[in-house]
């Protein structure tokens, strides 16, 4: 699997899996990433004024949106990551979403299964993917980048 190659490699310490249900046990694909960003959630106040109250405002949490997560420089021996965007573009299957999880590795270990944290992201869907430019004389990975939208995520420390 990728984590054999991945694991040769210093820049990836990011495991990412896409699984079929939400528990994470039906695996559909796996890689390694250099970078992720986008883990970020915000919530909007909303904001109260009550009658008679003149010195401030009541502030009220609002929706709350989550920012497209970005997966960079990455290896994967499957190639379920595009079947699974192709799938979604091309063939029009807009309902196939996975749950996605993030492991986070300390730079000093190699991929020993035991991730400092996790995070798991629901319902994710694919928005762009990015190859990489080709070149003969170039050394560089399978997916350039790999775009996100999800609709929550949840950290994981280990325990």
């Amino acid at each position: 699997m990728a984590d054999s190659i991945a694991s040769e490699f210093i820049p990836f310490r990011f495991r990412v899996g896409f699984y079929a249900d939400e528990a994470g046990s039906q695996l559909v694909c796996r890689g390694s990433f250099s970078e992720v960003s986008g883990l970020e959630a915000t919530t909007t106040a909303k904001t109260l004024k009550e009658g008679g109250r003149n010195w401030g405002e009541i502030q009220l949490s609002g929706p709350t949106t989550f920012a497209p997560v970005i997966l960079k420089r990455g290896f994967t021996e499957v190639g379920d990551l595009w079947t699974w965007f192709d799938a979604l573009t091309r063939q029009a299957n807009y309902g196939v979403r996975y749950t996605g999880l993030i492991e986070v590795f300390h730079p000093s270990r190699a991929f020993d299964d035991t991730p400092d944290f996790k995070w798991w992201l629901y319902q994710v869907l694919p928005t762009k993917f990015k190859g990489p430019d080709l070149s003969a004389t170039a050394t560089q990975v399978a997916i350039e980048e790999l775009h996100l939208v999800h609709e929550g995520f949840v950290l994981e420390r280990r325990s």
